[in-house]
């Protein structure tokens, strides 16, 4: 019994983007997110003349890194545009990729971009009372796509990790996810994309505890 934790309740506020009960916070402000824009001289003009706001914030539980254990938290995205590409998340696989996510919409309006480690691309859009499952194997990124707020919560098995490095080792996501010009999105081509080789893929499937 002495294994044994207490149950733990945390209240979502959609409004602010928080959740009671944390055990953590961090947040990433638009300096934090060169390179990942197209437009580097539009990313640096924007950080400067918005005062490098924050882009997303994250509040989170983490009980334990052990197997067999859950964090879960609420991530809150102001909406925004750096040239025609939307404000969005560095991206990551799990370091332990077998490991899936669970995204939950509370408010706005998001997508969640996938990329395989083959490099195909998936897009599920996010709203509110909208559940995404990120499956395992899946690398992916959260886009703020409407025109306040979005919030999600999520949760993943405490022992996933994330692997950061893995989007900037490709030189980004295969595809970008840009203004159509009339209040929607398109995705193009990422012209600056290095494709995985087949070594690479096959290693990243082998990932697992």
């Amino acid at each position: 019994m002495d294994m044994l934790r207490e149950p733990v309740t945390s209240i979502v506020d959609a409004d602010k983007g928080g959740m009671s009960g944390n055990t953590g916070r961090y947040e990433k402000r638009l300096s934090d997110l060169a390179g990942l824009y197209e437009d580097a001289a539009a990313h640096a003009n924007l950080t400067e003349k918005l005062g490098n706001p924050v882009v997303y914030a994250v509040e989170d539980f983490r009980p334990s890194d052990r197997a067999g254990d859950l964090i879960y938290g609420v991530t809150r995205m102001s909406p925004g545009r750096v040239s025609d590409e939307f404000f969005l998340t560095r991206g990551h696989i799990h370091a332990k990729a077998d490991r899936p996510e669970i995204y939950f919409g509370q408010k706005g309006k998001g997508l969640m971009q996938l990329e395989s480690p083959e490099g195909e691309t998936r897009i599920v859009e996010i709203g509110p009372q909208t559940i995404c499952y990120v499956p395992p194997y899946w690398i992916h990124r959260s886009i703020n796509v409407g025109d306040e707020d979005l919030v999600m919560v999520f949760a993943y098995p405490s022992d996933s990790g994330q692997d950061y490095g893995i989007i900037e080792a490709s030189n980004g996501m295969r595809h970008r996810v840009k203004t159509d010009g009339n209040g929607g999105w398109t995705l193009v081509e990422n012209r600056d994309y290095r494709p995985r080789n087949s070594e690479t893929a096959a290693a990243l499937m082998k990932r697992y505890a």
